[in-house]
């Protein structure tokens, strides 16, 4: 939720990171280990899988590796003479070679099967933990945080990992496997050539390293721009109506450009220097296939290996050395993996929000007494929005809160639901506080009715019902009639039954309002909270509606945060801040003989209209 009262995005982000969020984890970056940690942590869910994975790998792998052997020895068998070929024995190592070959792709292909089943549960898993966490997040999380951002750690990053685990650690597995037969192979063959790769491979390893160092950074830059792009850009697109009213859109696409060249240079930087490792490692195992060429010849030509062998030992050489050379490569996707794991584990080890206290009891029987004593709260350290507040509310009373801009109202109701929690102070309901009582409890003793209002992709009555969950239809149409969108909802194709999009687009602004207020009508909890509930109605529907919500609200202590002040007239008490202060209450005609700020607020309302 995002308060108006002066509570920016920008601005609370910069608080916490000038500041330090007295709930955050130490922010200390975690390395490779804590991260292959962590995905550890989803994989051994799944043992039976990955035992059944890593048999195939060694016996795909194991398979392949016989075939060069097969070939050396069927070369062999063809003989240095004209007609001394054994074709008995080409046949026999041709169809071993086949069969073998055969084999190692069906077992390819079941691993296959199997990595991209084992993905789709860690994935499953992961995107569960974090929307799980993201459900039990304080508040103030949401509000120092782009949304574009959030999303797209949920499906860009996890989509990253995904892809990793899928295909980079299966190839390095792989890799390791092959690499040691191979190099078994090779010793069993001519051990003095592979002395050659004595030079070779740790030149391979020692750049390799060199440059995962380099990269690491820059793939972690890269998620945090791309995150503040998506970010930018689902703003702008939500409020593209706003954009266009001011003709502002050269300035957005501009401010676009600026995002997107951020993010295109990270990516770029990234992948240019990721790309490197791949061709500079091949070159150095090019390199190595040489000098074995080399050497190879001047051995057969001393009569110390066969034409057959040295077959043999060339192709074990480029399984030996292609796997590096894939390796090096992965290792530049697996820094980008790396970096979006790290972004997914640091927003599931988010702190959520503080447990209800160890003695926390249910509220209720709540009959609506409310009671604000001393509060002194404010978003930041060292930046008080409220100073030394204090209010009573009885039950079945009107309380009405009514200021400028940033005065602080949307700040009472954060912390009435404990959206915060106060500095100093407290508040208590039927006098047992809240602090002590769950927040579940306290939270469901109240409807709240927002200005910016939320529907979800579904049918009316899900949208009306949604509160309650055992709501008949007679319910839902009762609380519809009530708040006088009934009608509108009868003159759609299916009337209830019809399908409203995401936020309820495809209807305007002022029948969302409606529908929300009948959901709130539906609820039967002690106590209401209207933030500008009626914003966005016309005046005759919206005083209707405020006879219908009195009468409705009867016995119920209802709070209501209004600008527009003659929907306040008939408040059993209105409250007038300024700067975080009351400066005045009363009722209507009390705050109109006062001469104060309430008094000019109203004229100057009247005055525009």
């Amino acid at each position: 939720m995002r308060s108006r009262d002066g509570l920016q995005n920008s601005k609370l982000a910069q608080g916490f990171e000038a500041n330090g969020d007295k709930r955050k984890l130490n922010a200390k970056k975690p390395n490779k280990k804590y991260i292959l940690a962590r995905l550890w942590g989803y994989l051994k869910k799944h043992k039976l899988i990955i035992t059944l994975a890593i048999i195939l790998v060694i016996g795909s792998n194991l398979l392949q590796l016989w075939g060069p052997r097969l070939s050396g020895k069927a070369i062999d068998a063809i003989g240095e003479l004209p007609h001394s070929a054994d074709f008995v024995a080409i046949g026999k190592y041709v169809v071993l070679m086949l069969v073998f070959y055969g084999l190692s792709f069906v077992m390819s292909y079941l691993l296959s099967v199997l990595m991209i089943e084992l993905t789709k549960k860690i994935v499953f898993s992961m995107r569960k933990d974090v929307f799980d966490k993201l459900s039990r997040l304080p508040v103030s999380f949401f509000d120092a945080r782009q949304t574009g951002d959030i999303i797209s750690v949920i499906s860009y990053d996890i989509d990253t990992v995904n892809a990793s685990l899928s295909n980079d650690l299966l190839q390095i597995c792989k890799s390791v496997i092959t690499v040691v037969g191979s190099l078994v192979m090779m010793l069993r063959i001519a051990p003095v050539l592979v002395t050659v790769f004595v030079f070779t491979v740790p030149t391979s390893i020692l750049f390799t390293r060199y440059i995962t160092k380099k990269v690491r950074p820059l793939f972690r830059a890269r998620s945090q721009k791309l995150g503040e792009m998506n970010g930018f850009a689902e703003e702008m697109i939500s409020g593209q109506k706003t954009t266009r009213a001011y003709s502002k859109e050269e300035e957005v696409l501009k401010d676009f450009d600026v995002k997107n060249d951020e993010a295109v240079e990270a990516y770029t930087k990234s992948e240019y220097y990721g790309s490197i490792m791949g061709p500079s490692v091949n070159c150095i195992n090019n390199v190595s296939l040489a000098l074995v060429s080399v050497f190879g010849a001047i051995l057969y030509l001393n009569g110390m290996i066969g034409i057959g062998d040295i077959s043999a030992f060339v192709l074990y050489s480029r399984k030996f050395s292609g796997p590096i050379n894939e390796t090096a490569n992965i290792f530049g996707e697996l820094q980008s993996a790396f970096s979006a794991a790290e972004r997914v584990f640091k927003l599931i080890d988010e702190l959520p929000e503080k447990p209800d206290a160890a003695e926390a009891c249910l509220l209720e029987s709540v009959n609506g007494d409310v009671e604000l004593s001393d509060i002194t709260f404010g978003y930041n350290p060292g930046r008080t929005i409220i100073k030394d507040f204090s209010l009573r509310a009885v039950p079945g009373s009107l309380i009405a809160i009514v200021g400028p801009t940033g005065a602080g109202k949307t700040t009472i109701i954060n912390l009435l639901m404990r959206f915060y929690d106060v500095d100093e102070g407290a508040i208590a309901i039927d006098g047992n506080d809240i602090y002590k009582v769950t927040r579940d409890s306290l939270r469901k003793a109240y409807t709240m009715v927002l200005q910016d209002t939320w529907l979800f992709s579904g049918t009316i009555f899900e949208n009306i019902a949604y509160g309650k969950e055992d709501a008949t239809m007679e319910e839902v149409v009762a609380a519809a009639k009530v708040a006088r969108i009934h009608s509108f909802i009868m003159r759609l194709p299916q009337g209830y039954d019809t399908v409203i999009s995401d936020n309820g687009t495809n209807i305007s602004k002022g029948q969302k309002q409606l529908l929300t207020i009948a959901r709130a009508m539906l609820m039967d909890s002690p106590m209401l909270i209207l933030d500008e509930a009626t914003s966005n109605v016309d005046t005759q529907t919206e005083q209707e509606i405020q006879k219908a919500m009195r009468k409705l609200m009867k016995d119920r202590t209802c709070f209501v945060i209004a600008h527009r002040l003659s929907t306040v007239i008939n408040a059993d008490k209105i409250l007038v801040m300024q700067n975080g202060s009351v400066v005045e209450q009363g009722s209507h005609d009390q705050l109109m003989e006062k001469n104060g700020l309430y008094r000019e607020l109203y004229y100057s309302q009247f005055e525009v209209y």
